[in-house]
């Protein structure tokens, strides 16, 4: 039996149009788009009549940087794939790209196959991986072959965390070369670990700490440097490169004069960096504990850069870096050694609704909202057109969105499995009423009506930018 579902009258945003139009979903996909009012708007029939009057209708929002389920510094993140996935619906998510890991001495299958099990009959939402690449070899540089004829088509290294995730020069230029051959696309962490941690220690030896100074040892001028590094190899290797969560102004600066020197390079950011900053790294009481992630945030004249960023496009991509540990018995892990903090925050559930009040604030346009948060990380990731638009065709992944309504984020009322809100107590106008993944309601007018196991894994093509 086919079912039918029209969405009527709202203003449909995608990255490049809007129009007031109704959406005809058949069988989970988009069937059609027709101006509303019009006789062919109103020749579509359906057993499911959603009223957008007054709304926004938008493409559900890709998140393509999320951790569900990560260990780090002897604890894992807060948010399993089922509790993650639905706080992500709830934000108006409706696909999130998570990174399986490779842990050194195993294998890149045996990484992948572990969140696999994670993952599968859990989700909310669809879902794709990307895969962290801990140990370079020979065997792991065949297998990542292997990953992308199957749809995983990105592979994460760091420059940062020695004796974890680290990947040296040559390791870094290895899986750089594979991937320039097989179409792979390279995310990087960029910071400069080695120096860092010399810089922790010595904090640690003079008795700083507190969590602010977290911020003071990962340094701007160090992830600029490791920014630098990473392009100058991506570019002896003749590979692209999209380095992760962006924070500070020096950074950018990097991304701007390799875009220009027109090589494939790409950046994302993220919603701390554009709204918190030192400020709540330097909370009384072990408070800055909550915000304790990296890159690290910045001072707030760092945002400057990442908004300009955003609106130039030198960054495209604005994602979560999803990663909540909880302030109770998990943050305090570090008390008394902000080294030992689990670094990560949560925001999944935030991500639409804080970009929408950039759009409110004047930052971004109503379309290049949806351009970053939807739209991109879809095409950067082998995703697009089936996720991050409303075209024909296209998976029925829509959110019916409230401009108007007025909201406070709080750990009160969210979804994620954690007990703090990095944006406690902020008022920002919009909330998602409705969501579709796939055309069947996870939301329907602020409740929950999805299920567990809904999200299917999504196998992705490689990067839709490429030249």
């Amino acid at each position: 039996m086919s079912s039918r579902t029209v969405v009527r009258g709202g203003l449909v945003i995608t990255a490049s149009d809007e129009i007031h139009a109704d959406v005809l979903i058949e069988d989970g996909r988009v069937a059609a788009l027709a101006a509303t009012g019009t006789r062919a708007a109103d020749a579509f029939t359906a057993e499911r009549v959603i009223d957008a009057t007054g709304k926004y209708v938008i493409p559900g929002g890709v998140d393509a940087h999320t951790h569900m389920e990560m260990p780090f510094g002897g604890t894992y993140a807060a948010d399993t794939f089922e509790t993650g996935t639905r706080a992500a619906a709830w934000g108006g998510t409706t696909t999130i790209v998570d990174f399986a890991i490779q842990s050194v001495g195993h294998s890149l299958r045996e990484g992948l196959d572990a969140w696999h099990a994670k993952a599968e009959g859990n989700c909310a939402i669809d879902y794709g991986f990307h895969m962290i690449v801990s140990d370079v070899n020979q065997e792991t540089l065949k297998e990542m072959d292997l990953l992308v004829e199957e749809g995983v088509t990105s592979f994460k290294q760091f420059m940062a965390y020695p004796g974890v995730f680290y990947s040296d020069d040559g390791q870094i230029l290895r899986a750089m070369q594979r991937a320039a051959g097989n179409g792979g696309l390279i995310m990087m962490h960029a910071e400069n670990g080695i120096a860092i941690d010399v810089l922790v220690e010595q904090a640690l030896a003079r008795g700083e700490t507190d969590p602010r100074f977290h911020g003071e040892v990962r340094k701007a001028l160090l992830e600029a440097e490791a920014t630098h590094r990473a392009i100058r190899l991506a570019q002896v290797a003749g590979a692209p490169l999209y380095v992760v969560h962006v924070s500070a102004t020096e950074a950018v600066t990097e991304l701007i004069r390799a875009r220009d020197e027109g090589l494939n390079v790409f950046g994302e950011t993220c919603p701390q960096y554009l709204f918190l900053s030192t400020d709540n790294l330097a909370e009384p009481d072990f408070e800055g504990a909550k915000y304790v992630c990296s890159t690290p945030l910045r001072p707030r004249e760092h945002q400057t850069a990442l908004w300009r960023g955003l609106r130039t496009n030198d960054l495209q991509v604005v994602s979560t870096d999803h990663c909540p540990f909880c302030f109770s018995g998990q943050k305090e892990l570090g008390r008394g050694d902000f080294s030992k903090i689990p670094n990560g925050m949560p925001g999944v559930e935030n991500r639409m609704d804080l970009l929408h009040q950039a759009v409110v604030d004047g930052h971004i346009g109503r379309r290049r909202w949806i351009e970053i948060a939807c739209a991109t990380p879809a095409r950067m990731f082998g995703l697009y057109p089936k996720k991050g638009t409303i075209a024909p065709g296209a998976d029925a992944d829509i959110v019916v969105y409230d401009p108007h309504a007025e909201q406070v984020i709080s750990a009160g009322t969210h979804h994620m499995n954690v007990d703090y809100s990095a944006y406690e107590g902020k008022r920002v106008t919009g909330r998602v009423e409705t969501v579709l993944s796939r055309g069947e309601p996870v939301v329907t007018e602020r409740e929950y009506t999805g299920r567990r196991g809904h999200g299917l894994y999504t196998p992705r093509s490689t990067c839709q930018y490429l030249n």
